[in-house]
């Protein structure tokens, strides 16, 4: 059994119903007046980030050019008209609905523990699920509260993105780093360093690098310090045999022993062509980009991320797959975030090129050319094939096209931009008596 799940207590799971999920009481054993050990609250808060994962990898894969579904109404994903809305039961209601009981019991425990390791930890994960939140759907309601009102529907209103960023996002992983140390990567657990990582990634969503590069040197420069380093074979990064390996600094640990509320195929089957609904999963035009960077042969990366006979990705083995943990931040995305970076903040070319060299080096390949890419626009465009290659099937790639405002570049299409968030589940809204809005281009789908 996972560590992160040794000391979890039993989780009721409540029901949902005709309630919006920001009405309910946090899904604990026990009243908070009633408990002294926040541990058990502070573990289901962890618990309920299971049910992101599964749609979050679609959504970042499949509504990009990395990964393609087959059977009706799923090829949604790749039609920017609305319809996607019919995938609301199995992706965007329990998305929507799993973040929402990891921030109430989260809020349960900033509000009510005395221990700072737990408040630091549930002030990471409370961040995390709405930094989530807001890169899928945009506007989102917001609770800080453990006992939320059921009769003040006002609570419900959509607040705007930069008003999350800058008082619960920002803050809460500040207040991370400031209560953490890094002795939690060994278990899994919310540390210094990831939090000092994803607020890094949260200021880079939202377009601010000069916040972010300080706080990815951070991480980088304190990396050997708390066990973190590369992997030297890329594939020894993926599968449940090498769970949080050296290279992982957060993960969303999953368990078989362990039920996951998600219904559905999990991540892993979608990606290695498991599900019915996408028997052929990898978008050619993967392929393509792998070819066009000179991963021509079997590669060191592209044969742990592709397979072209098979058309599916074999990144998380079918052996195993109900253990794979989710990985949320890992040191090979910050160095590359990192290049962005000092690239966008005006660093010389050569020295961003140094630093992509050994991930192209682990992938199999020979170090970029300095005498040719030695514009701003030419760094960027190199940083952005190498996070498409790198992070394939990590459930990234739609949340950097839409950051770097490269839709329709790499789409090939004009996107309307109301479909660069996705639909707030329907039932919310019905919940919600109306008060909780839909996103436009959705309405009436």
């Amino acid at each position: 059994m996972k560590t992160v799940y040794k000391l979890l207590l039993v989780v009721i799971l409540v029901a949902v119903g005709c309630e919006s999920d920001l009405d309910q009481n946090p899904p604990n054993i026990a009243k908070s007046n009633s408990l002294q050990d926040f541990e058990g609250v502070l573990n289901a808060a962890y618990y309920y980030q299971h049910g992101s994962v599964t749609p979050l990898a679609v959504m970042g894969d499949f509504r990009a050019d990395n990964a393609l579904m087959d059977e009706e109404p799923y090829p949604s994903f790749d039609r920017f008209n609305g319809d996607i809305v019919v995938m609301e039961d199995q992706f965007f209601r329990p998305f929507y609905s799993a973040l929402y009981k990891s921030i109430l019991s989260a809020n349960n425990v900033i509000e009510n523990s005395t221990n700072t390791s737990h408040i630091g930890q549930a002030k990471f994960l409370r961040a995390l699920s709405y930094f989530k939140l807001v890169k899928v759907f945009g506007d989102v309601p917001v609770n800080l509260s453990a006992s939320p009102s059921t009769t003040d529907k006002s609570i419900l209103e959509r607040q705007p993105v930069a008003n999350i960023y800058d008082n619960i996002i920002i803050p809460d992983f500040l207040d991370a780093i400031a209560n953490l140390d890094n002795s939690g990567l060994s278990n899994g657990r919310a540390t210094k360093i990831a939090a000092q990582g994803m607020l890094a990634k949260a200021h880079i969503q939202r377009g601010d690098f000069s916040s972010a590069e300080p706080l990815l040197a951070e991480v980088i420069n304190g990396a050997s310090g708390a066990g973190i380093s590369l992997q030297e074979n890329y594939g020894d990064i993926f599968g449940f045999e090498n769970d949080l390996n050296s290279e992982v600094i957060f993960a969303t640990q999953i368990s078989s022993s362990i039920t996951d509320e998600y219904p559905e195929s999990e991540f892993w089957s979608w990606y290695g062509g498991l599900d019915t609904k996408a028997l052929m999963p990898l978008d050619p035009d993967l392929i393509t980009a792998f070819e066009e960077s000179g991963e021509v042969e079997d590669t060191l990366r592209r044969g742990v991320v592709i397979d072209e006979e098979l058309m599916a990705s074999p990144k998380y083995p079918q052996t195993g797959g109900p253990d794979h943990d989710w990985i949320e931040l890992r040191l090979g995305d910050v160095i590359l975030l990192y290049a962005e970076s000092l690239n966008e903040n005006g660093a010389p070319a050569e020295e961003v090129l140094d630093l992509l060299d050994p991930i192209r080096e682990r992938a199999g390949l020979n170090p970029l050319d300095h005498n040719n890419l030695n514009t701003q626009a030419s760094v960027r465009e190199a940083i952005y094939e190498e996070r498409r290659l790198e992070l394939a099937f990590e459930g990234q790639r739609w949340f950097d096209l839409v950051r770097t405002g490269t839709v329709n570049q790499e789409l090939e299409e004009s996107v309307d931009p109301n479909y660069f968030v996705f639909p707030i589940p329907i039932s919310e809204i019905l919940a919600s008596d109306g008060v909780i809005t839909q996103n436009p281009g959705y309405q009436g789908s």
